[in-house]
């Protein structure tokens, strides 16, 4: 994804929704695709599981404690070499310590087959990713959109993509995000980027 394109992209959505060009013109390119992730899948779920609900600093907190307790060796192996009592003195609660759990033996079992994600569709990493406890729909839709750069992803279930419509819009009430799901459809095909402004209309 070149700079480029993805302002043919900005500039698609502009057409097919002309409130998103106050957002677009304030804010910087949408960085989605455009640059390189090294951190591995499993990596990358193992601290989206720790950010659930929890404000930024309070993730990056408990992240950090984390590395420091598997010496930067984020793998399965090296999790389940640890004592959940370990992982629960970082601050991780009881809940999560088994979705990270059940995340790394389903990765040595390769009940999840990360070699393959690359070919999958969004849906089928969805379905293979939520079947492990404690990963759901939200979590999986923020690894398809920041770690594999998916652009087709809308993830309506996050209460600051509704607030940014809201906000873009200039609603009175809240959106349903059954509703929102709907409106998406216009922007089929570049939905994750549509995500990542309203996003940006929250913070400014």
């Amino acid at each position: 994804m070149t700079a480029r394109k993805m302002r043919q992209i900005t500039n698609k959505i502009i057409e097919v929704d002309p409130k998103f060009a106050g957002v677009i013109e304030k804010s910087e390119l949408c960085d989605l695709g455009r640059t390189k992730v090294n951190d591995s899948y499993f990596k990358t779920l193992v601290q989206s599981i720790i950010s659930q609900q929890l404000a930024t600093k309070a993730a990056e907190k408990i992240n950090d404690r984390v590395l420091a307790l598997v010496k930067s060796e984020l793998e399965p192996e090296v999790i389940l070499s640890l004592k959940p009592e370990l992982l629960r003195s970082a601050g991780i609660s009881n809940a999560k310590v088994r979705a990270i759990t059940e995340l790394s033996i389903a990765s040595l079992d390769n009940r999840v087959n990360f070699s393959k994600f690359k070919q999958m569709p969004n849906h089928l990493i969805t379905e293979e990713l939520t079947k492990i406890w404690g990963i759901g729909r939200w979590t999986s839709e923020m690894f398809l959109i920041f770690h594999m750069g998916r652009l087709n992803v809308w993830p309506v279930g996050d209460l600051g993509v509704r607030r940014g419509w809201e906000k873009i819009h200039r609603l009175r009430s809240d959106i349903d995000p059954n509703k929102l799901d709907k409106k998406g459809i216009k922007f089929e095909g570049f939905q994750s980027v549509v995500a990542w402004y309203c996003w940006r209309a929250v913070d400014n």
